[in-house]
């Protein structure tokens, strides 16, 4: 009896003594189990991340493709187009080089002229051209000081003169630029105004008549003040249709009959009376010459000057004469013509 009681209470020892040593397994088995789970959660979002940046690099991967499509046919395109134009470049070449350029040979010979018709705008035409030339004494240099040294020379170093050479040069590129059947009218004037080959209209293609006046120009001194209104009225007289006026400034001897007009009350010198001339008198002399002289209809006017220091409004006012009978004015650099 006792022994099966023994049995029993062993028993009983042994299986209350099991749950015991289970309960720690089992809560290290259920950590496992959950680190396992997590670890799988983590490899299941790695994952959709992987897959989600490959969908996208797939995305990205067609888009630059189609782009890269696009920018080919684009390039395959400018080379179809910058190989047309060079066939078309290549055939014009081809055409200007198989066509025969015909020039107009010049009536005179000016060395310098070369074949150009336009001059910054400036073209000579015209029906009958008026040309207008200033041979006063600042026409000899190009700064006051030697002006005044070459009023004191010898006719030979005022013909000398770089301003006077380079007018004569002005002048002989109009001459050998004038329009078939036209016809060319020369005038000079400083004190008083001169016919340069003689008082008429002379053909644009007669050697000899473009030969004559450029003689007589080659005999001119340069002298004396500037009477604009003395070379108008001549010019004028011949009635030109077109006016190309070669100068250097506003003019500083008039009509004596302006004297007894209020704005030339200051304005002595214009009448010989002085020997200072101020800029205000010789443009208000200007306006009166070209009010006076001048008519009134839009004769286009042209007017190539050569400044000279000491005169600063002339610029102005051979503009706006030019400019509002449809002519131009230019100053051209010193290495023309």
């Amino acid at each position: 009896m006792s022994c099966g009681l023994g049995a029993i209470v062993l028993v009983f020892m042994l299986v209350k003594d099991n749950p015991e040593r289970a309960e720690p397994e089992t809560a290290l088995l259920q950590a496992d189990l959950s680190r396992l789970e997590q670890l799988h959660q983590e490899l299941r979002s790695g994952i959709q991340a992987l897959s989600d940046q490959s969908r996208s690099a797939d995305s990205r991967v067609q888009s630059v493709s189609q782009e890269l499509s696009r920018l080919q046919d684009e390039a395959a395109k400018n080379r179809d187009a910058a190989d047309a134009k060079r066939q078309r470049l290549a055939a014009l070449e081809e055409t200007i080089t198989q066509t025969n350029i015909t020039t107009r040979s010049d009536v005179i010979e000016i060395p310098k002229a070369g074949q150009e018709t336009y001059l910054i705008g400036l073209k000579v035409e015209g029906q009958k051209i008026g040309l207008l030339i200033d041979v006063s004494a600042s026409m000899t240099d190009e700064t006051l000081l030697a002006v005044i040294r070459r009023k004191n020379s010898s006719d030979l170093d005022k013909k000398a003169g770089p301003k006077w050479r380079r007018a004569k040069e002005i002048v002989s590129w109009l001459l050998a630029r004038l329009p078939d059947r036209s016809q060319v009218s020369v005038v000079t004037y400083s004190d008083k105004a001169e016919h340069l080959g003689g008082q008429q209209w002379k053909p644009s293609r007669d050697p000899s008549s473009l030969e004559g006046i450029l003689r007589d120009l080659e005999a001119v001194v340069p002298s004396g003040p500037t009477n604009l209104q003395a070379g108008l009225k001549a010019i004028h007289a011949m009635g030109p249709t077109h006016l190309y006026l070669v100068t250097d400034g506003l003019p500083t001897q008039g009509s004596a009959g302006y004297s007894r007009l209020n704005p030339f009350a200051a304005c002595s010198a214009l009448w010989g009376r002085s020997s200072n001339i101020s800029g205000a008198c010789r443009a208000q002399l200007f306006r009166h010459t070209i009010q006076d002289t001048w008519p009134t209809d839009r004769l286009p006017v042209n007017v190539i000057l050569l400044p000279i220091e000491g005169d600063p409004g002339a610029t102005f006012e051979y503009w706006q004469w030019a400019a509002l009978s449809g002519g131009v004015l230019i100053t051209p650099a010193e290495t023309w013509p």
